[in-house]
């Protein structure tokens, strides 16, 4: 970033709501992160309540008046969720009538019936890739455990070498592809085209998913050779149900949002013409919220109907699709919020200050503090949100390309090492039976190689395109 591109953000932006100089700000982010970071790890503390209060703390250091600190996180907040809230709901609904239909286990048992041997490592990656789309990462987990120890016992498979393709599929979702929470909240925060970053994400996860799922799969269970756990599998949904939906039917309306949105980004490419009237139509259907609304109401006919779903059992699984995001859309808004106070409290100005005559890439740097939040805070949610409102200024001056990129150097980031403050942490070490130190020998350094292998794509792919 060039300096005369610093010093005209800095005459468009709003006045900080401090006078605080550089060494002030520095401090103040080091009190804001590091009060959340003990209020989630020391305290467990909802990340809510931690954010909100972090927020207020990383405010009074910097000098900010209280009721200016409050504005700033409360708008913070309300844009955050006004921006990606409907989506995450949508998403939600679309997972939860992909589950209770049995649309989900007709992907799994389609692609199993067709795998065995080597391929199944490969299978599992691809049904995790897949079913993970459209949910949440504890809830892929939740629905794929029962396929992946079925998978291990009947097979006579190593856990790991069934398992670690499944975990690595939904992570690499999770981190990287909207409509995701995290990924959503970056491209929020940062003005990324969603489009443009679906695809990047794509291109970037292919690989990644590959090197952490199948090829790292076989080292880890030479280092971890343990069976499936014997213990009773939970009931899968199909089994509940006389009939479920096709397969054909069900891939479709998994896909159907991400089709839209990159066709899209295409005609976009491709016509570049604001008053075209098919860029215009495609604007339209390729948005996020249609996209994800005509996903919504195409499966209420594709999964619903086939499953024999009547209008009150619909209603009932948008309503438990809907409970569960409350948390999350707490987290997101208050991490939106914690944002905003960086950017007005003048430490987004004071990063574009600092890092213009580093030699070191703003992908880089996005990345690093990705790290170092994911670290401290165990919440890959919070990593990425966090680290949006620091580096968001620097997109100002990217090309489209690389805005979206560095939303995808802020996932890769927000994934590296997880450990002993994550949940899913101790989700995986309890569903596969492990011992802490097999469990980071496993999830946890599965975890690291995606956050480096993605983050070196990313890099890669800056010098390309």
């Amino acid at each position: 970033m060039t300096r005369l591109s610093v010093e005209m953000l800095a005459a468009d932006a709003p006045p900080p709501i401090t006078s605080a100089g550089h060494a002030q700000l520095g401090i103040a982010v080091l009190v804001g992160i590091a009060v959340i970071v003990l209020l989630i790890t020391k305290f467990k503390l909802h990340a809510f309540l931690a954010l909100t209060i972090g927020s207020l703390a990383l405010g009074a250091v910097a000098g900010a008046p209280l009721d200016k600190a409050i504005t700033s996180f409360t708008s913070g907040l309300g844009s955050t969720v006004a921006g990606v809230g409907v989506l995450i709901a949508l998403g939600a609904i679309l997972g939860k009538l992909l589950a209770d239909s049995g649309g989900a286990d007709q992907i799994v048992d389609t692609i199993l019936a067709k795998a065995g041997g080597r391929a199944m490592p490969w299978a599992m990656v691809l049904i995790a890739s897949v079913v993970g789309l459209p949910l949440f990462f504890e809830v892929g987990i939740v629905l794929l455990i029962p396929v992946v120890l079925m998978v291990a016992k009947r097979g006579n498979y190593s856990l790991m070498r069934i398992g670690i393709p499944a975990l690595a599929g939904l992570s690499v979702m999770h981190g990287l592809i909207p409509p995701h929470p995290g990924p959503l909240v970056a491209i929020d925060a940062v003005k990324a085209n969603l489009g443009v970053t679906l695809a990047l994400g794509i291109v970037v996860a292919i690989p990644t998913v590959i090197i952490a799922g199948p090829l790292f799969s076989k080292l880890a269970a030479r280092w971890v050779d343990v069976p499936a756990p014997d213990r009773m599998l939970p009931q899968r949904a199909s089994e509940q149900l006389e009939r479920r939906p096709g397969f054909g039917p069900t891939l479709a309306t998994v896909l159907l949002p991400v089709v839209l949105m990159l066709a899209k980004a295409l005609v976009d490419i491709v016509v570049d013409d604001p008053a075209n009237h098919t860029q215009r139509v495609f604007d339209v259907v390729g948005s996020p919220l249609i996209a994800l609304l005509a996903a919504v109401i195409v499966g209420f006919f594709t999964l619903g109907r086939p499953a024999g779903f009547t209008r009150d059992r619909l209603q009932q699984t948008v309503e438990k699709g809907l409970m569960p995001i409350a948390g999350i859309l707490l987290i997101v808004g208050a991490g939106g919020g914690f944002k905003q106070t960086l950017i007005d409290s003048g430490v987004g100005q004071m990063i574009l200050d600092i890092s213009k005559d580093w030699s070191i890439p703003a992908l880089l740097l996005a990345w690093l503090i990705a790290v170092a939040i994911r670290l401290a805070t165990g919440s890959a949610t919070v990593a990425t949100v966090s680290a949006a409102g620091l580096v968001a200024p620097l997109a100002a001056d990217m090309s489209t390309t690389h805005s979206a990129l560095l939303v995808l150097a802020i996932g890769a980031g927000s994934l590296f090492f997880s450990h002993v403050n994550d949940a899913g942490f101790w989700l995986v070490k309890e569903y596969f039976g492990l011992k802490v130190g097999q469990t980071v020998k496993t999830w946890s350094l599965m975890e690291t190689i995606i956050s480096v292998v993605a983050g070196g794509l990313v890099l890669l792919l800056s010098l390309i395109v």
